[in-house]
């Protein structure tokens, strides 16, 4: 019975730091991400599935960028990053944080609230401790680079450790070289600077933000490749990789056929004959270590494609 209640009270604990440390609440969060309908967070985020991540490390941003554009979806990609990690990708469910410009009320008032429900230190390391496994530390801090440090090596560490995964910040990072030999882990920045963060503060946290030109919304999916970063809705998101999934078939086909001389590039950039799909269909059956798919299957990612 006693270890009952400890376990009910630091469950109440649990949800008390979450409802102080979100500057929206849970029911707001599960209305503006109303479209989703699967499992969520106990802070209301959706929860993307396992299985759903380790497939979508194999999509390229590319293609997924092109469904979302078909499907309305304008204000998803970024570009023009600085990274601590070269390539690595980064790939997870968004926690979002938006810090703005500080002022002496603000910082007090922010501040007292966070230490008194249990956070340490600065307001910049607040959000990590609600990071889980898988997630993406994602922040807009307008872009500010010198004194817009948002983590230096020590910070970059404890996030890798309760993620597996790295950051996206319009903001700045520190200590470059200590980042670099995070193994695995990729800070996605607006640049490197040796100063420490000031003049900042956390105003929201899992909320609405902007990223440059693109909009994140909490337990939207992260995709990272070659310096570009794309928020892909969470109800969106087997769209998207089904999608691409089907793309990366139908390349590797017209591949192999180009360079068999079956066709020739106009026959494969248009929309393929009935003979074609028929022989598309007789070589996914040919090779069974690939998604195979129906003829119904094939036939609807067809009428909808434009790539």
């Amino acid at each position: 019975m006693k270890q009952k209640f400890i376990l009910l009270f630091l469950l109440g604990v649990f949800c008390l730091q979450l409802a102080i440390s979100q500057t929206i609440s849970k029911e707001e969060l599960v209305f503006l991400t109303s479209e989703w309908k699967g499992e969520r967070f106990a802070d209301g985020r959706p929860k993307i599935p396992d299985d759903l991540l380790n497939r979508a490390r194999k999509v390229g941003i590319e293609e997924a960028w092109t469904v979302l554009n078909n499907e309305g979806y304008t204000n998803q990609y970024e570009g023009n990053w600085k990274t601590s990690g070269g390539d690595v990708p980064v790939v997870g469910r968004a926690v979002t944080a938006v810090f703005i410009p500080s002022r002496p009320d603000l910082v007090r008032n922010i501040t007292e609230r966070g230490h008194k429900s249990g956070f340490n230190g600065a307001s910049n390391s607040w959000p990590i401790s609600v990071l889980q496994k898988d997630d993406v530390y994602v922040v807009d801090c307008f872009g500010k680079i010198d004194e817009g440090t948002l983590i230096g090596d020590n910070l970059g560490n404890a996030i890798f450790n309760r993620t597996g995964t790295g950051v996206v910040f319009d903001g700045g990072a520190r200590d470059m070289q200590g980042l670099a030999a995070i193994e695995g882990f990729n800070a996605y920045v607006r640049g490197f600077h040796p100063s420490y963060l000031k003049n900042v503060i956390l105003a929201g946290l899992n909320t609405p933000a902007r990223i440059g030109s693109a909009v994140v919304l909490p337990g939207d999916l992260v995709i990272t490749e070659s310096g570009g970063v794309l928020f892909i809705p969470a109800h969106m998101v087997e769209l998207v990789i089904t999608t691409c999934e089907f793309i990366a078939l139908r390349d590797k086909f017209s591949h192999e056929r180009l360079k068999q001389g079956v066709y020739n590039a106009g026959q494969i950039d248009s929309q393929w004959t009935n003979a074609i799909i028929e022989d598309f269909m007789k070589w996914l059956k040919q090779n069974p270590e690939l998604q195979q798919l129906t003829r119904a299957q094939v036939d609807e990612f067809m009428k909808k494609r434009t790539w």
